[in-house]
């Protein structure tokens, strides 16, 4: 019979267009703007090429996406009040950040040329972009800051909160991964020799002074 049933629509679960338009703006314009995030990745890019700083991408963007999903489930509300589990999280992902910098630096001095940016798995450059990503509590912090905003009080808060913050890391892989191919493209200038190893040394104190960064910086941002 007509009237029983509601067929429901995009507006019973995400707020108004008006609104949504606007997360959209500013999600791309944070999605732009450089940060850890980019840079990890267009180090990995660098050094490594195109391929690899594409799969960094996809790695960075999943442990984003465990971020905000854990901020719509309330982690956040745990780093927010106890800054021993941020700061035990935040500082696992630093220790990783500056132990991926030692390895690079090691290969580089080690002058063996048998140690070159393809001999490293896509898998194990996926687990340490995906680690690195995971292991950041600010980006938590962030997205519980930043997705509210956005919400709509008319539908459920938690599955609008798991949606905008896919769209979000959606955006951001969009827009890292054409960081990723500009970077990539320069690879093959940092690729075998002195140039290489040049470049593995830069990358590898990118790495650690990345890993200092997110150890004692003070802000939250989420790229």
């Amino acid at each position: 019979m007509p009237g029983l049933f509601k067929v429901a629509d995009m507006t019973d679960f995400l707020s108004p267009w008006p609104l949504f338009s606007a997360f959209l703006l500013a999600s791309a314009v944070l999605a732009v703007t450089p940060g850890p995030g980019v840079l990890y990745i267009v180090t990995r890019s660098f050094v490594q090429g195109r391929r690899f700083g594409l799969v960094s991408v996809a790695a960075v963007a999943l442990g984003n996406l465990g971020n905000a999903f854990a901020a719509s489930i309330g982690l956040a509300a745990l780093f927010a009040f106890s800054s021993l589990a941020f700061n035990v999280v935040r500082y696992a992902g630093a220790l990783y950040l500056v132990c991926l910098g030692v390895q690079m630096l090691r290969s580089s001095s080690a002058g063996n040329s048998a140690v070159v940016p393809d001999a490293v798995s896509t898998e194990r450059v996926f687990r340490d972009g995906f680690v690195v990503a995971l292991l950041n509590p600010k980006t938590t912090v962030f997205f519980a800051a930043f997705l509210p905003q956005f919400l709509s009080p008319f539908a459920p808060p938690m599955f609008q909160s798991m949606v905008l913050g896919f769209l979000f890391v959606a955006i951001a892989a969009v827009t890292d991964s054409i960081y990723a191919l500009v970077a990539g493209a320069a690879a093959p200038v940092l690729r075998g020799g002195a140039v290489g190893n040049f470049g593995r040394r830069l990358s590898g104190c990118m790495f650690i002074g990345l890993g200092i960064f997110t150890a004692f910086a003070g802000s939250r941002s989420a790229k």
